[in-house]
């Protein structure tokens, strides 16, 4: 069955993904000062009158050219693997009519430019001022095909967001709880109704059976006449 193929694809990414990351930093603690991994915790405490995101984003103790081009390529690479496994859920989930190759690509490479546009501008506010407006300057014509389509490209900003602050792993659980979401609602097929409009597959096709195909045209009926001039 598709859904426990996605399932169990799911469980062991998960799994070699979070159990690799223990027993690396279980062997080499000292990983960790040098990683973007601890934002979520300084998040949440932030202290001594500094606001989360300042303290989230401060030194990562990275001191050498080096050390800082380790710490952006685990970011971005962090960034990546953590929504590889949500391009997974969409070409799942959705519904073949409106499926659309593009959001594949933006859902894969948006947390990669987020993630790099974080790490230019957190310290500097003329730099925040001059990203915003060079984005205002472009315009983007391309229009989502449903609301649901939304919901991928907020959480490929926010796993961008988190990723170039130096929190992974809050990139990574809130990838982890949208891909729980989307699959049990699939699976549940929840709030769905016969011959409405769907966003996602339908999970069982026996319960819901497409509609009957147009009656074939009878090759032996005349063809219809042309229009007189």
């Amino acid at each position: 069955m598709r859904a426990s193929r996605l399932i169990f694809q799911l469980v062991v990414y998960y799994a070699v993904i979070l159990g690799g990351t223990f027993l690396l930093l279980q062997a080499y603690p000292e990983l960790r000062s040098y990683l973007p991994v601890g934002g979520a915790q300084d998040l949440i405490s932030a202290a001594d009158g500094k606001s989360a995101l300042e303290q989230a984003a401060g030194d990562p103790k990275v001191k050498n050219l080096g050390q800082s081009l380790g710490w952006l390529s685990v970011a971005i690479l962090g960034a990546l693997l953590t929504a590889l496994p949500v391009s997974w859920v969409y070409m799942a989930t959705r519904s073949g009519e409106e499926y659309d190759q593009s959001l594949i690509s933006s859902i894969l490479i948006l947390p990669v430019v987020v993630t790099s546009i974080v790490v230019v501008v957190q310290n500097s506010l003329a730099l925040a001022f001059a990203l915003g407006g060079i984005a205002g300057a472009v315009r983007f014509k391309n229009s989502l095909k449903s609301s649901g389509d939304a919901l991928y490209i907020l959480l490929s900003v926010g796993v961008g967001l988190a990723s170039g602050i130096g929190a992974v792993e809050l990139a990574f659980i809130m990838a982890l709880a949208f891909n729980a979401c989307f699959v049990i609602l699939w699976v549940s097929e929840y709030g769905e109704r016969a011959g409405m409009k769907r966003f996602m597959t339908d999970f069982d096709p026996e319960t819901c059976p497409d509609p009957p195909a147009p009656p074939a045209a009878d090759p032996a009926a005349p063809a219809p006449a042309s229009p007189k001039p």
